[in-house]
Parts: C-alpha cells; structure tokens; sequence
C-alpha cells in the first residue's frame, strides 16, 4: 500500500521533497489537471501514476500502457515520474515520446495496446500539467473512472507488483501522419493557414496537411514553450483573431488552428471569419449525411440549435442527439450509438468508422473539412456556411469560479432557471420553452433561442454560452441583460475570461 498524499505541501521545502502533494480538484469529471507545483509533485505524479496502474489491473486488462508529452518545459519531467509509478505497479510501459494526443490514441491502435495516459495540460497556461487516461480504445476515462481512480490515489491504495518494464518506440508520429494523410489527396488547389500557437501541432500537422496536397502557410508552428504570443487554443478570441488576419494577408482559402496538444481543430473561413466548432460540425453532418445516409451525430449542449431544425439533415435521414459537454462525454456516447461522429464546440471532433477511429482528433478534423471542400469545387467555405440557416451564437465565456464551489454554485443556478421555467417566466420578452439540465442550465426559449450555464470540468471556471435566432444585437442582450446580471448576483463568480 502506498503512502497517502496530502492536499497541500508549501514548496521549497523538506516535506515537499519527500511527501506526495495532490489537490482532490485536479481528478477532473474526464481528465486530470493540476498546477504543477502548487496541487502537485513529482511525488505526487509518481503516486497517481501507482494508483492508475493499479486500477488498470482492478479493471482486468492486459497491464500495458502507451504514454508520451506535450511541449512544456516541465512535461517530460512529469511523465518520468508518472512512468515511475506505473512501473512499481507492474505496468508494461511503452513511451512513444513528444506526440499529440491524438498520437498516443493512435498508438493503442497501432501498437495494440489496451491502456493509455497522455501527459498535457492541453490548452492551459502554463504551470498547468494533467493526464488524458483511457483503458479501452478509443474511450478515455469518465467520472466513474476518474472518481475510482481518485479514491485509490488519495486513499493510499496504490499497490506494488512485479512486472513492470519501460520500453521506448520510434516511428508512431510518422505512421499517425501517413495514415490521416492518405484518407485525401485534394484534387483542388486549397491555400491553407496552419496556426499552432507554437504548441506541440507545430511540429506534425503543417507536414500532414502538405501531405494531403494543401499549399501551407505556417503561423507559429515553431515549438515554443514560453507560448510567447496567446496559449495555442483556437477557442479563445485572440488566437482567432491572428488567424484571421493571416487569411487575409495571404488570400488563403481557410485557416485551420490547433490547440496545444493536437486533439481539437479551430477554422476560419475565406473571408476571415471564425466559424465556430458547431457550425462546422453542422456543414460536416450535412456533407457527410449526403454519403452516409441515416447516420447519426451526437453534439454538446453548447452547440448550436440548428443541428434539431436542419433540412438537408431531415432530408438526409440523419439524427441529432444532444449529450453533456467534455470529449470523454461526447466520444463515449459517440461509440455507444455507433455514430458517424461527435462534435463539441470547443472544436473537439470524433469522426468514427469510416471515417476515423473516433477519438477527437484535429487533424483528423482538418481533413474532414478540406475533403468537404474538394467535394464542393465550386463553393468557397463562407459560401458552404451562408447556405446554413442564421443563427448568433456567442464565444464560449468562462467567469471564475473556484474549484470546490463551482458546482454548488451551479447547482443554485440550475434551480433558479428551473423555478423561473416552472412559474412561466420570461427571458427578454421570451417565454420559456423548456430547461435542459443534462449538463448545467441549457435554457430553450419559445423562438429557438437558448442560454447554457454550465461548470467547466477541467478548470475553475463555469460556461456561458448563449445563442439567437434573431439577431446578433439579441444574442449580445441574452448575455448582457440576462446572464450576466443574473451571475453577478453569486458573489463567488469572478471576472470573466472574455465577453461579447
């Protein structure tokens, strides 16, 4: 039995060296993430990585694991340490090195093997490091994974077997580039964008999609982890923003953005407008629907109303199911209804069989958009999102709330637009159609206009997202004149992270 850590440890000092440190709130509902230093050590690391091995044989499959790291100063650091403990647990450990997410999911398939544990903190600051965990291709762990796994890890649990080995592989990253660059060879000339932030993508997706025949223009596709300009996540504003410009200033037909460790995909159009994920998910089940018929797509609740209303999806026999926001949620339920895909509007996309494997994968994404364009020769790709029916959707805003609050918190806030649905209430002259609590508050109003208020699963944040079928000047009310005023009231919810 291994030793229990403590929830805090002050740094630089003798405790912090010979105790593991490791905060409850980094066991996210899908993931795990800590900031390095403060919620955890390298004890600490060491103890989650004993207590993932050993919850792998509580599981019963075959006691391997591929792992490999993102571009941080600190993340091989960590992943050593991480190795370290999964070895004492008696785990067959294959390190494939610096990769993509979406590598070391390939790597199960590639290698055969059942167990994975990503070590990224994804699109965070830095500071922030965490561990994407799965023990059956091509799902990752969810809360009833990660709450076992927490209670083995925090409890001390972890057990010792003999077995354990570390064995390093070269030539996965060429094999996971070869293989999404042969599903096209672009038989249109497509001038493309690729921005990376100068995160991890930098140094695979700009050959993949060079590969696939697209002309490349790179934007920060060298690695750099100082992330000297904005963290490489194609979510935020200021990432879509440069993008933009980039698209404008090289006549490019698109840009295409990845977040820090590869798994999600951002676009900008022709014009220089973002496209935000829902939408292009909504043009790629229409595209696909057209080859795939009676297919079905799974999104979060942050996206867009219109997958529910669409035509072409109607006339297409092509169903639509709403399900809770987080790739572990979205890939989960994708495989479960044998879905052609799953989009979530963060930019996850998991694109299964044929298309893909179906984990979330933004180069995989990527190639599903050029290919829609080399379907559509004639159509730029504002052309294929004007054809989509008008609605205003928001950026996705985050205002802080700490960790051991925000669902508490949440929880009010749900019961609070529950009551106001129950007595007939209006938002903004608008009568309530119904609230969906899948996941937070999705608030339907009678137009087909729709406020979410949800808690973020991997940092202490809640979401807002709020969507209009009539204007944007409405979609900027919803926020400013109901959501906004309405969480200024919870005293533990700070400033936001970006507003419309």
């Amino acid at each position: 039995m291994s030793v229990k850590p403590l929830p805090a440890i002050a740094e630089n000092t003798f405790e912090f060296e010979t105790i593991p440190l490791v905060k409850a709130t980094g066991f996210r509902e899908y993931d795990a993430r800590w900031l390095f230093g403060k919620e955890i050590n390298l004890l600490g690391i060491q103890a989650l990585g004993l207590g993932l091995g050993t919850y792998i044989h509580e599981r019963g499959v075959a006691p391997k694991l591929v792992t490999g790291h993102d571009y941080r100063s600190y993340s091989i650091n960590i992943k050593n340490a991480l190795i370290l403990g999964l070895v004492q647990a008696g785990i067959e450990v294959v390190d494939i090195g610096l990769c993509l997410s979406p590598i070391a999911y390939f790597a199960q398939f590639d290698l055969d093997i059942p167990c994975v544990a990503m070590v990224t903190a994804s699109h965070n600051d830095n500071g922030w490091t965490g561990v994407k965990m799965g023990a059956q291709a091509p799902l990752t762990f969810g809360p009833e994974e990660m709450t076992r796994l927490k209670d083995i890890v925090l409890g001390g649990l972890g057990v010792e077997r003999p077995g354990g080995s570390l064995k390093q592989v070269d030539g996965v990253q060429q094999r996971y580039m070869d293989d999404v660059a042969s599903k096209l060879k672009l038989k249109r000339k497509l001038k493309v964008v690729c921005a990376c932030g100068n995160g991890t993508a930098g140094a695979f997706a700009p050959q993949t999609l060079r590969a696939m025949g697209a002309e490349v223009i790179e934007m920060d596709c060298n690695l750099d982890s100082t992330f000297p300009k904005y963290n490489p996540n194609p979510e935020d504003h200021e990432m879509l923003h440069e993008m933009a410009k980039a698209v404008k200033e090289h006549g490019a037909d698109l840009a295409l953005g990845f977040d820090g460790d590869g798994d999600r995909c951002g676009v900008v159009d022709n014009t220089g407008q973002e496209i935000f994920a829902d939408k292009i998910g909504l043009m790629l089940a229409r595209d696909l629907s057209a080859i795939y018929k009676d297919a079905t797509f799974v999104v979060d609740v942050k996206s867009t109303g219109l997958y529910a209303t669409d035509e072409v999806l109607k006339a297409n026999g092509a169903t639509t199911v709403y399900w809770k926001t987080g790739h572990s949620y979205i890939k989960r339920k994708t495989s479960e209804l044998k879905a052609l895909a799953g989009f979530e509007k963060s930019g996850h996309f998991f694109l299964a069989n044929p298309i893909g494997r179906g984990y979330d994968d933004g180069l995989v994404a990527a190639e599903a958009v050029l290919s829609m364009l080399d379907r559509n020769p004639d159509k730029t790709l504002s052309e294929l999102k004007d054809a989509l029916p008008q609605a205003f959707t928001s950026l996705t805003m985050s205002p802080h709330c700490d960790d051991e609050l925000k669902y508490e918190v949440l929880e009010r806030i749900v019961k609070e637009y529950e009551a106001l649905g129950a007595a007939g209430g209006e938002i903004l002259g608008r009568k309530i159609k119904e609230v969906i609590t899948v996941n937070g508050a999705r608030v339907h109003l009678e137009d087909g206009s729709w406020v979410l208020v949800r808690a973020s699963s991997n940092k202490p944040e809640l979401v807002v997202v709020v969507e209009s079928l009539r204007s944007e000047d409405d979609m900027r009310d919803l926020f400013r004149k109901e959501v906004k005023p309405r969480l200024a009231a919870y005293p533990e919810i700070g400033a936001y992270n970006q507003e419309i």
